[in-house]
């Protein structure tokens, strides 16, 4: 992953195996011509439970009263790195909060953009290399825009599913992820996504084997 800090920044890279392809390959990827590529483990009436291998990224992190606000500021700040170095935009964009911040409070927000393939095994201006584990999580796919109210509320009922079905999960926080370019208005595809902690749980689903996703 390479980290931006602040309007200046560092850069941090996490070395991968990369797992970005075309985006025909995805059918919620209509934006962008790479896009994050997936397997399945299962799905459900209420969430899909996935596997991401490790691939790098470029982050920000910025520090805000307001999610809305965060994404607005983190999002050009990324933007404008990606257009200096001439990197293509990837889908999707991803925006990892704690949900023990509430309305209103400071927290801190970080968001990353994905590196297309040509940039995975040399992202520009790395100073640092370290391993970024792939991993699992539940996803709940919902439409419209996403805001901070909600992704609160579909954080909200992702958690209660996994709940209900004692899914065992990283609540403490999880990602904001969006497919759209912000001027798209309609046929928008947000997710959210919480970190699958031991064996994932598909409640009453037929638990299906590990299959490319296209």
């Amino acid at each position: 992953r390479i980290y931006l800090s602040g309007l200046v920044g560092f850069l941090l890279v996490f070395t991968a195996e990369a797992r970005v392809g075309n985006s025909s390959e995805l059918n919620v990827c209509t934006e962008t011509e790479q896009c994050l590529l997936f397997d399945l483990i299962c799905k459900t009436d209420d969430y899909e439970v996935r596997h991401y291998d490790s691939v790098n990224w470029v982050s920000t992190d910025e520090k805000s009263w307001s999610m809305d606000y965060a994404s607005i500021k983190a999002f050009r700040r990324l933007f404008g790195y990606i257009k200096r170095n001439n990197i293509k935009m990837t889908a999707p964009v991803t925006l990892k909060l704690s949900d023990k911040t509430s309305f209103f409070r400071t927290g801190i927000y970080t968001m990353s953009f994905l590196l297309p393939v040509e940039h995975q095994q040399s992202p520009i201006q790395p100073t640092d290399e370290k391993v970024f584990p792939d991993m699992k999580v539940y996803v709940r796919s919902y439409g419209g825009w996403m805001m901070s109210w909600t992704d609160r509320s579909q954080a909200k009922t992702l958690s209660s599913a996994l709940d209900s079905v004692g899914a065992e999960y990283n609540g403490s926080f999880h990602y904001a992820v969006g497919y759209n370019s912000p001027m798209t208005l309609f046929k928008r595809h947000n997710e959210v996504w919480y970190v699958v902690q031991d064996e994932p749980v598909c409640g009453s689903s037929e638990e299906r084997d590990m299959s490319h996703i296209s």
